[in-house]
């Protein structure tokens, strides 16, 4: 089935509310656009978890910064709409600038304080509060729903739940896997961004989190030790350009002193122009005492 397009969120709201009120519960994946299997995945699980599957398109400016890919962004909404209508969606909701922002500058804006300073926020200082501001405003409108992101980017992920407990709002955020290449690379919008020498030179990233993860394995409990293993393949990749390497806990996202049970491994490098990150969960026994 074709999904509806919906641009207004007047409309989207009426729409929400007579099937909620017809007892169908409601699945929503946010997204940039330029949709991937990745997406797809999100778009899926929501569908077998709920009667109706509604999916934003909208290419916020509040997360990018001046220096940064808006303009460029890539689009492409008849791709988008096949995508959507091959996993189920049922309401397509691709609101203009003008309709979420009618105001133009926009003076309310939501931060996530410590999840947001360290790593992908200091890299990118103003990115995560237009992603909560922006993700916020998008919950306000869907209402009461199961709300789907990807754990490529676990940081964000991170703060949205936290936004989500700390402000109290009627969402259930649901964490699904990364989807890969076929070759280990995480999917995302800005890999049409790799040249061919770059996109090959990409896997670097999954390779460093491999050689992390075998460390942890092999009994290595020092989060420096483990970022070094990592940085040391990357740094082999002449291709590639590290910009933070990280052995973090999953719920503070902050470096401990010595690693535990459970731990995330971050990276974030820059291929040419164009700057991936990806993870990697790892459960290790705790250490005898």
């Amino acid at each position: 089935m074709t999904p509806q397009l919906v641009t207004t969120i007047a409309e989207l709201r009426s729409l929400l509310d007579r099937h909620r009120a017809a007892g169908r519960s409601i699945g929503f994946v946010p997204t940039m656009g330029f949709l991937h299997d990745g997406h797809g995945s999100l778009m899926r699980a929501a569908d077998h978890d709920n009667d109706i599957v509604v999916v934003s398109i909208f290419v916020n400016p509040l997360q990018f910064a001046p220096d940064e890919d808006l303009a460029s962004y890539p689009r492409d909404l008849d791709h988008d709409r096949e995508v959507a209508r091959s996993n189920g969606v049922d309401l397509l909701f691709v609101p203009a600038v003008e309709e979420m922002y009618p105001q133009g500058e926009v003076l309310t804006s939501v931060s996530v304080a410590e999840l947001s300073a360290r790593w992908d926020g200091a890299s990118r200082p103003t990115h995560f509060t237009g992603v909560a501001t922006v993700v916020s405003k998008l919950f306000n409108i869907v209402g009461t729903c199961r709300a789907y992101f990807g754990r490529k980017d676990v940081q964000q992920l991170a703060i949205i739940r936290r936004m989500v407990a700390d402000l109290s709002i009627p969402v259930e955020v649901v964490g699904c896997p990364i989807i890969r290449e076929h070759d280990g690379l995480a999917m995302s919008s800005r890999n049409i961004y790799l040249s061919a020498e770059d996109r090959a030179a990409a896997v670097v990233l999954r390779r460093a989190l491999d050689a992390g993860e075998q460390a942890l394995y092999a009994g290595e409990r020092d989060p420096a030790a483990v970022a070094k293993v990592m940085t040391d393949v990357v740094a082999a990749e002449p291709r590639a350009r590290i910009d933070y390497v990280a052995v973090v806990d999953p719920l503070t996202l902050a470096t401990p002193d010595r690693i535990g049970a459970e731990t995330q491994l971050l990276i974030a490098a820059f291929l040419g122009q164009t700057r991936l990150i990806d993870n990697a969960a790892v459960r290790t026994r705790p250490e005898s005492s």
